[in-house]
């Protein structure tokens, strides 16, 4: 593990696992610990204002560009849900982290799910963002694949990027554009696609709820539920409560799939208010 500084209030450090390099946005700050997973084709700067507001209310903060993204390895071999479960649990160890909160969007939520059931020891509690256990999508592969494949790039500027994006919602355009990387020719993803779409291959074909009902850790799950409306169904969220009636929920009516991006300060508080419930 080697640290190197940048020019902002966080470090980057990389850590090594299996010949495959992980980026990290350290943070510092003290308290809790707190590691944030991005979702699928997103990054570790997703996170900023969240990581920042956490960080100052008293937690120590990393987020995590997942393998396959950001300024973590581009092309690695291994892309399954044990691949990203393995990730994250050397992160945890390489850090030093004590028992962290682990917060995951999206497909983050995912790793962050199947960490806390893989390594029950480990975490000390689990947020999920517009995340869940359900899956067996044969189509999501097909439609995520079509999504990138329509991205127009290069993009002539952060701003067109954002716009594009975004959907109409600013914040959200803006976090997705400032992981893109610039070239001589304009602005680029950087990730591949097709990682992106093997990245999937589990998800398509089967869901994560024996994992789910096994968890022991407390668990918030945050929905958005805006105008676009968010990726968990009522019938997907009514099953998690049942396997686990003890979930801690809370939706977001403002927001959609992207809560971290549009509403940071509520997501902020949200997770503030989950770990008082928490025992020392």
């Amino acid at each position: 593990m080697t640290p190197s500084s940048t020019p902002s209030s966080w470090s980057e450090r990389f850590v090594i696992r299996g010949g495959v390099r992980l980026s990290v946005r350290d943070w510092g700050g003290s308290g809790t610990d707190v590691l944030l997973l991005h979702g699928l084709a997103g990054h570790a700067g997703e996170w900023d204002a969240t990581a920042r507001l956490l960080r100052d209310s008293g937690h120590r903060v990393v987020a995590l560009d997942q393998r396959g993204h950001g300024a973590s390895e581009r092309s690695p071999g291994d892309v399954t849900r044990a691949a990203y479960v393995a990730d994250a649990i050397a992160v945890i160890e390489e850090l030093g982290l004590d028992r962290p909160l682990l917060v995951g969007q999206s497909l983050g939520g995912s790793t962050a799910l199947l960490t806390a059931a893989a390594r029950p020891r480990v975490p000390r509690a689990l947020v999920l963002v517009e995340a869940g256990p359900g899956g067996g999508n044969p189509g999501v592969q097909e439609q995520i694949g079509g999504w990138l494949a329509a991205w127009p790039v290069p993009f002539p500027s952060l701003d067109v990027a954002a716009a594009y994006l975004g959907g109409g919602k600013e914040p959200v355009g803006d976090g997705w554009a400032r992981g893109l990387e610039e070239r001589a020719d304009g602005f680029w993803p950087r990730f591949d696609p097709d990682v992106m779409v093997r990245s999937l291959d589990e998800i398509a074909t089967r869901s994560f709820w024996d994992e789910w009902a096994a968890l022991t850790c407390p668990t918030l799950a945050v929905l958005g539920q805006g105008e676009q409306g968010g990726i968990i169904g009522g019938d997907e969220y009514a099953e998690m409560v049942r396997l686990r009636p003890g979930l801690h929920g809370a939706s977001l009516p403002t927001a959609g799939h992207d809560v971290h991006l549009e509403q940071p300060a509520a997501l902020h508080r949200l997770i503030v208010d989950f770990l008082a419930t928490l025992a020392p």
